[in-house]
C-alpha cells in the first residue's frame, strides 16, 4: 500500500460517511446514511448493524465503551450494536428544524469531548439555507445552535491543539472552507475567515481530517481526489481513488498512518467506477491523532 489507493471494503454504501477508527479494537467504523446502517471492518472481517433512522455521523462514547453518539435524522442518539444485527438507539438530544425533510450530516467531537454535528435539507438541490451546526455537551439535554445560514454544512474538524475549528460547505454554489479561532474552554468558535475557496479546484470538500502535522485533508467530492492543506491553506497535495465521489477520510493503523477513504454510490451507470461505495485506503506519508471520545 502506498499513494496507491487499495480497495478495503467493497461495501457499496448509498453514501458511505463519517470514518472513525478505534485505537482500542483495532477495527474502523462507519455509516451508510441512506443504507441506515453502522459499518465495522477490521482483521477479523467486515459487520454491520441495522439502524429505524439514518446515521449521518458518529463519535465514540466515553463513558459507554462499545456505544456510539450519532447524529441521525430526528436528534442525536446514543447507538449500541446488538446480537442479531440492530442497533439499540436512546435519544440523547431532539432538534427542531428549520422545515420539513432534514437530518444531520457530517460532525465529529471537539479535542475536550463535545459533539459538533451539522443539519441539512436532504433535497440538495434546493439550496436552502437552512442547514445549521450544533454543539452537543455531555450531560446536556439539548444540542446548542451554534451556526446557521448553511446549506450542507460538512469538512468538520479541530487542529492537534483544538483551537481551530474547520468547518466546509460543500454545496455547489458555495463550496467554500472556513477557519474559526475555537475556545477550548467554553467550545465557542469565533472570527470566522475563508481558510480555502474550493471553487477553482478539483471537486466539492465532502468530508475531513486533520493529520499530527496540522495539515487538513477533505475529501474532494466529484473529482475523485483527497486533498491536503497546510495550516495556512496552501494545497500541499491531491491523492486520487479510483471513484468519482470520495466522502470522508480518517486516519488509522496501528500506526495511525493509513489515510481511510469512504464513498458514494450514486444511480446510475458505473460501469467506469464499479467500486463506487466502497472503503479505500492510502499511505499518504504522515500520521493522524487519535479521534476524542464523547465525553471524554
Amino acid at each position: 500500500m502506498g499513494s496507491q489507493a487499495e480497495l478495503v471494503v467493497d461495501a457499496r454504501c448509498g453514501t458511505g460517511e463519517s470514518p472513525v477508527w478505534s485505537v482500542a479494537e483495532s477495527a474502523l467504523y462507519w455509516v451508510d446514511i441512506p443504507g441506515r446502517a453502522l459499518h465495522r471492518w477490521s482483521a477479523a472481517g467486515h459487520t454491520q448493524w441495522a439502524s429505524d433512522e439514518m446515521p449521518a455521523c458518529i463519535a465514540p462514547r466515553a463513558d459507554l465503551p462499545g456505544s456510539w453518539i450519532a447524529g441521525m435524522e430526528s436528534g442525536l442518539f446514543s447507538l449500541t450494536p446488538q446480537d442479531g444485527g440492530t442497533l439499540a438507539a436512546t435519544r440523547l438530544a431532539e432538534v427542531s428544524h428549520a422545515r420539513p425533510g432534514m437530518r444531520f450530516n457530517d460532525g465529529r467531537c471537539d479535542r475536550q469531548g463535545r459533539f459538533w454535528a451539522g443539519t441539512m435539507l436532504m433535497d440538495m438541490a434546493a439550496g436552502a439555507r437552512v442547514g445549521r451546526l450544533y454543539r452537543h455537551d455531555k450531560g446536556s439535554l439539548a444540542a446548542s445552535l451554534q451556526l446557521d445560514d448553511l446549506i450542507v454544512p460538512n469538512g468538520l474538524a479541530f487542529s492537534p491543539d483544538g483551537r481551530t475549528m474547520y468547518l466546509s460547505d460543500s454545496h455547489p454554489s458555495v463550496q467554500t472552507i472556513w477557519a474559526f479561532d475555537y475556545d477550548t474552554a467554553t467550545g465557542t468558535p469565533s472570527k470566522r475567515r475563508v481558510f480555502v475557496d474550493m471553487n477553482p479546484l478539483p471537486g466539492r470538500p465532502d468530508g475531513a481530517a486533520v493529520d499530527a502535522d496540522g495539515c487538513y485533508w477533505i475529501c474532494g467530492n466529484d473529482a475523485g481526489q483527497v486533498h491536503r492543506f497546510t495550516p495556512e491553506g496552501r494545497l500541499d497535495r491531491s491523492l486520487e481513488v479510483p471513484v468519482k465521489k470520495p466522502a470522508m477520510c480518517a486516519f488509522g493503523g496501528p500506526k495511525l498512518d493509513t489515510l481511510f477513504v469512504t464513498s458514494i454510490r450514486p444511480g446510475g451507470d458505473l460501469s467506469d467506477q464499479p467500486l463506487a461505495g466502497g472503503v479505500f485506503a492510502l499511505r499518504p506519508g504522515t500520521q493522524g491523532i487519535p479521534e476524542p471520545a464523547f465525553g471524554a
